[in-house]
């Protein structure tokens, strides 16, 4: 009886947030921008981007994926990654936009996601090209691995 109730229990219980942990061991909080308007809204307009959280920008096929910074209101650390998670290319301590038109940031490296963080969550978590980051109940990211083939 009480291993049913636990199961019901577990059942019932509201998925966990999506996440990531960092290379140091560091578990943050994500947001999803997965839509079109999620994505052009991304972190505008806030004042405060708390460390241990991110937004992670999720696109449909592999691309230069380039970002500004326009009525953003902190400065970001922009992380573009593979399908798999890796770390493809960092640019850290990106500025709010302060001139129009607003310059844009772009890799040069195809990325499938972006992970935006408060600046400086980069250099403290040791966040670079070539890390593969660990997320947690992202729909459909990072993608499993190709099956060899023979």
């Amino acid at each position: 009886m009480t291993s049913s109730l636990l199961a019901l229990l577990l059942c019932l219980a509201p998925p966990p947030p999506p996440g990531c942990i960092l290379p140091d061991g560091a578990a943050i909080t994500l947001e999803l921008a997965v839509t079109d308007q999620e994505r052009a809204l991304g972190l505008m307009f806030r004042d405060v981007v708390p460390p241990e959280t991110g937004m992670l920008f999720v696109f449909a096929e592999d691309g230069i994926w380039p970002f500004w910074m326009k009525d953003t209101m902190v400065s970001l650390d922009l992380i573009w990654l593979d399908a798999a998670g890796k770390v493809v290319e960092v640019r850290a301590n990106v500025p709010p936009c302060r001139l129009d038109p607003c310059p844009s940031y772009a890799p040069t490296t195809k990325g499938r996601a972006v992970l935006e963080m408060v600046a400086g969550s980069a250099t403290r978590h040791g966040i670079k090209a070539g890390t593969v980051l660990r997320f947690s109940s992202v729909p459909g990211y990072p993608l499993p691995p190709p099956t060899p083939t023979r």
